[in-house]
């Protein structure tokens, strides 16, 4: 059936992202910080609103509803997910976004710190956007498109859905989580509650992108004790636990950083050192696509700090990888209609679908292997994580038109 699409996604995505919802790595609790439920009080407030009876925060900071199915037919449950919090890299205090409307392929300099523009021949997906409208903010913060465009789009399409019961559809859960940014957006997820078979997380980039596979991912963190003496008698003496550090950091392959590495390339990545003379805690994460690679990059951690520490006799180093997310490629295999379904929804919201991988991980990583395969369909996001950060309002409209038709595809195939 045809459907006549209005949207409101802009309207919401502007209100969204003036919600301060950064989340915090150093805060234990959950969510990390309490001010992600501002954002998810309002949700559940507007999915009420719409129609949605039982959609509610729980004490985790997680929100959780459910659209009623409009068919007799079986249907496989399916969640759509997107994450509230906003990534610690860069602030997302007093957003103010602008509409840089029918973009014509210049430069977009931004009006509160003219230092930074998002210039087209660093941004080379600007030039997909001739005649979109532009979503920016003012240069001082990051805008939030990572992850509330998704947010946005989810919303939009659930009140396409939920005023329009001709459209045919089974039982549809939302889930909107915490702490996706410092990776812990699954940790309290109940899935139970949810009950879903299959989901997808709308947390992607360009318009038409669906990633059906991520990084696997470990944290490493070395402990490292040194040995401590007074500066003015520490001749043959002191082993300082920062310098080891400093040499550790230093030995790592140029070849196998961040900065170095794209495509398929995984890495060695140092993210935090601190400590003192004595003793330090040099933290990492290591990435790859395949776990032989992540594997393989851990031992040559282990063979880099082991030669280091030929040069420090009195002093020790210790290990710790901890698992963080895997390929999510691996259980979606085995699930081929969950892609299949998502490819064939871009295809009918008049867009060309390329299948991708992302160098990095998502909610849908960790639900994977949770249970609940999760690819991760585009938001529109770009330049995240930073004051360069931007999104078209016709990318948004885009993947609203996807989750409606996903939504409609999977009842056409019970």
């Amino acid at each position: 059936m045809s459907v006549t699409f209005d949207y409101t996604v802009t309207e919401r995505f502007l209100r969204y992202v003036r919600i301060d919802t950064q989340s915090d790595p150093a805060s234990p609790t959950c969510p990390s910080t309490d001010k992600q439920k501002d954002l998810g009080r309002l949700l559940a407030q507007e999915l009420r609103e719409l129609g949605v009876a039982d959609a509610h925060l729980d004490d985790h900071g997680y929100v959780y509803a459910t659209v009623p199915a409009t068919t007799d037919k079986k249907v496989p449950v399916i969640c759509f997910c997107s994450h509230m919090d906003t990534s610690p890299d860069c602030t997302g205090k007093d957003v103010k976004p602008q509409i840089v409307k029918n973009y014509r392929g210049s430069d977009i300099v931004l009006p509160g710190d003219t230092t930074q523009v998002i210039r087209s021949t660093e941004h080379p997906a600007l030039a997909n956007q001739i005649g979109n409208d532009i979503i920016t903010t003012d240069g001082t913060t990051l805008l939030g498109a990572d992850n509330k465009a998704g947010i946005a789009e989810i919303m939009d399409a659930v009140r396409i859905l939920v005023r329009n019961p001709q459209i045919r559809h089974g039982v549809i859960k939302i889930l909107f989580t915490p702490d996706e940014e410092i990776g812990r957006g699954a940790d309290k997820v109940d899935l139970k509650k949810l009950g879903e078979d299959f989901g997808y997380t709308i947390d992607g980039e360009s318009a038409g992108h669906l990633e059906d596979e991520t990084f696997s991912a470990d944290g490493a963190t070395i402990h490292i004790q040194g040995v401590s003496a007074h500066p003015g008698f520490a001749k043959g003496r002191m082993e300082h636990a920062l310098k080891i550090a400093a040499r550790i950091i230093d030995a790592l392959p140029a070849d196998m950083s961040p900065e170095n590495t794209e495509g398929r390339d995984g890495f060695l990545h140092p993210v935090g050192l601190e400590g003192g003379l004595d003793s330090a805690k040099l933290s990492l994460i290591v990435r790859d696509f395949s776990e032989t690679g992540l594997h393989d990059k851990e031992a040559l951690l282990e063979r880099i700090v082991k030669d280091v520490m030929k040069d420090f006799p009195r002093s020790t180093a210790k290990i710790d990888i901890k698992p963080q997310y895997r390929n999510m490629k691996d259980v979606l295999d085995r699930h081929p209609a969950v892609v299949e379904n998502a490819l064939e929804a871009i295809k009918r919201a008049g867009l060309t679908p390329i299948r991708s991988s992302i160098r990095g991980g998502t909610d849908g990583s960790r639900l994977s292997f949770m249970g609940l395969p999760c690819p991760n369909i585009f938001a529109g996001e770009h330049a995240f994580h930073s004051r360069l950060e931007w999104v078209s309002v016709q990318d948004m409209e885009a993947a609203v038109r996807t989750v409606v038709h996903l939504a409609m595809i999977w009842e056409e195939q019970a």
